[in-house]
C-alpha cells in the first residue's frame, strides 16, 4: 500500500464511512477508491484537492510531506465564526469582563477542568 493511499483509508475510516459510501459522496465507483487506498492507482491531482477539501487537509498531509493535517503553511478559520454573526457575538461577549456571559464562561470552564481530571 502506498504512503498517500494509506493515509486516504485513514482519513475515510477516520469518518467512519466504508468505500462504497465515501464513493458515492466523492462520485468516485468503490474500486476506484479501492485501487487509491491500496496504492494499486494513483489519485490524480484532482481527487487529492477534492479529499483535502472535504477533510479539510493540506496538501502536504495527503501527500505525507508532513504530519500535520494543517500543514506547514495553513492556517485554520474556523467556518462557524466567519459565517454566523450571532455566534461570533456570543464569543465576544464571553471575553468580555463586563458581560454576564463571562462568568458563565468561567464556570463551564472550570466544570470542563474539573471533569478532565477525575
Amino acid at each position: 500500500m502506498s504512503e498517500i493511499g494509506a493515509r486516504l483509508r485513514t482519513l475515510r475510516e477516520g469518518i467512519g464511512l466504508s468505500q462504497a459510501k465515501f464513493g458515492k459522496i466523492a462520485g468516485i465507483p468503490q474500486a476506484t477508491i479501492n485501487r487509491y487506498e491500496t496504492g494499486y492507482s494513483s489519485a490524480p491531482i484532482k481527487v487529492l484537492i477534492w479529499y483535502a477539501d472535504y477533510f479539510d487537509v493540506s496538501m502536504d498531509y495527503l501527500c505525507c510531506r508532513t504530519e500535520k493535517p494543517q500543514g506547514r503553511l495553513y492556517e485554520f478559520k474556523p467556518r462557524i465564526l466567519e459565517e454566523d454573526k450571532d455566534m461570533k457575538q456570543f464569543v465576544e461577549m464571553c471575553f468580555d469582563p463586563k458581560s454576564p456571559m463571562n462568568d458563565r464562561l468561567k464556570k463551564a470552564i472550570i466544570e470542563m477542568l474539573e471533569g478532565v481530571k477525575e
